[in-house]
C-alpha cells in the first residue's frame, strides 16, 4: 500500500489535512564559535538576511540571500550550521547537558552532534555512533569546521551500542526513519507501508540496545522525520510497555503526540511527546523518555 492518496488519507484519519509544503531554509548559530560575533548583522552586510526562529534559541530562517549561506566566511569559520529548524529541537531538551558523557547514537551527518557539543561549550563527551563510513567522514570534518574538541566518532550499529563496555547519562535517539513528504519531492513515490513497518521495527531494536547503556537517572531523547504513528506514537507505546520506559513532559514547539491512533488507544503518557506537522517546518516527531522507576 502506498501513493499519495494512501498516505493523505490515513493524515486525515490523524487530524491533519495534507497540503504541499514548501520548506524554509535555515541555520542555527554555533554559539561556541559566535559568542560576541553578532552574526545576523554581520551576514547582512554579506547579503545574507535572517529571521529569528521563535521556537529555538539559536535557530534563524534565511530570509533572504544574495550568496550562499554555505559559502560565506562566517559558515566556513564554524559560526554556523545549515539546518532544518525542526531537526534543531532534540538536542535542546535534555535537562543539562554541560559535563555529561552523552550518545548520539545514529550521528551521521552531524548536525545534531555538532548542536549537543555546542551546548555543552565542549565539556564533558559525546560519543558519535553511524554504521555509513562514508557520512562518518562527512561528519567529522563538519566536527573539525566548527571547531569541536569533546567528540569521538566510531563506525558502530546503534543496535550494538554495548559493545562500548560503558554507561551515559544522556541518549539521542534520532533514529533512521521514512522521512517525509515535506523535504522529498519523491517521497510519495517511493514508500510504501512496508517500508515504515521495516523502520519501526528496527527503531525498536535501536531503543532497546541503547537502554542497556543509559545509567540510572538517565534521559533519552527519541525523535524522527517521519509522520506516521508506527515509527513516532506506536513506538513509544511499545516502549512504555515493554521497555519500562515514561514519557516527560517538555517545553517545546508542536503539538501533543496522538494518544488515538486509527482506533487503538495508547498510554495517556504519549501527549507528552512533540508532533509537528509540516508547515513552517518539515514533519518530525520527538519526546524525552527516562526509565519509569526513576521517576
Amino acid at each position: 500500500m502506498s501513493g499519495k492518496q494512501f498516505f493523505a488519507d490515513r493524515y486525515a484519519q490523524l487530524g491533519w489535512k495534507y497540503r504541499e509544503i514548501k520548506l524554509k531554509q535555515s541555520i542555527r548559530i554555533n554559539q561556541t564559535n559566535a559568542k560576541a560575533k553578532d552574526l545576523p548583522q554581520r551576514l547582512a552586510r554579506s547579503g545574507v538576511e535572517l529571521t529569528k526562529v521563535p521556537f529555538l534559541d539559536s535557530g534563524y530562517w534565511v530570509s533572504q540571500a544574495k550568496v550562499s549561506p554555505g559559502a560565506t566566511a562566517e559558515y566556513l569559520l564554524g559560526m554556523y550550521s545549515m539546518q532544518e529548524a525542526a531537526a534543531q529541537i532534540p538536542p535542546t531538551l535534555f535537562t543539562s547537558l554541560s559535563g555529561k558523557t552523552v550518545l548520539d547514537a545514529c550521528a551521521a551527518p552531524g548536525g545534531k552532534t555538532l548542536a549537543l557539543a555546542d551546548i555543552m561549550e565542549n565539556s564533558g563527551t559525546v560519543i558519535a555512533l553511524d554504521v555509513n563510513k562514508q557520512r562518518l567522514t562527512s561528519m567529522a570534518n563538519h566536527l573539525e569546521r566548527c571547531h569541536v574538541s569533546n567528540t569521538v566518532v566510531f563506525a558502530i550499529d546503534a543496535r550494538q551500542t554495548s559493545v562500548l563496555k560503558r554507561k551515559f547519562s544522556r541518549i539521542l535517539l534520532d533514529v533512521p526513519c521514512s522521512g517525509n513528504f515535506a523535504s522529498d519531492s519523491e517521497w510519495f513515490l517511493r514508500r510504501t507501508i512496508e517500508d515504515i513497518e521495516r523502520n519501526a521495527k528496527l527503531q525498536r531494536e535501536i531503543m532497546s540496545g541503547a537502554l542497556k547503556c543509559l545509567e540510572p537517572d538517565g534521559e533519552i531523547v527519541y525523535s524522527t522525520c517521519s509522520l506516521e504513528p508506527e515509527e513516532d506514537e506506536l513506538n513509544i507505546d511499545w516502549a512504555i510497555k515493554n521497555l519500562g520506559l515514561a514519557v516527560l513532559e517538555v517545553d517545546s514547539f508542536g503539538a501533543k503526540g496522538l494518544t488515538e491512533v486509527f482506533g487503538k488507544k495508547l498510554d495517556p503518557q504519549i501527549e507528552h511527546c512533540k508532533r509537528l506537522w509540516p508547515g513552517e517546518t518539515q514533519g518530525f516527531f520527538v519526546c524525552k523518555l527516562k526509565r519509569a522507576r526513576d521517576q
